[in-house]
């Protein structure tokens, strides 16, 4: 989570351990097509890319996850 919430924004996280970070808040993982998938909490819900080839997400993918989190009411 600190990774996540850390500034400047962190663009070396495995996108592995955010998903596990989603998974840990509660939020349901859905698969979808190609590299896309749906976290989901309540009745809140968000596309993301995983990252490829490489497994770190960019700053712009932690951006939205953190963003997500705050707005099911994760705090750091």
């Amino acid at each position: 989570m600190k990774a996540v919430f850390a500034d400047p924004v962190n663009g070396n996280i495995e996108w592995r351990k955010i998903e596990a970070l989603l998974k840990a808040s509660g939020c349901g993982i859905i698969e979808g097509g190609g590299s896309r998938v749906a976290v989901v909490f309540g009745d809140m819900k968000a596309t993301f890319h995983r990252p490829h080839p490489g497994k770190e997400a960019l700053r712009y993918r932690v951006n939205a996850v953190r963003d997500f989190l705050k707005a099911i009411g994760v705090k750091p």
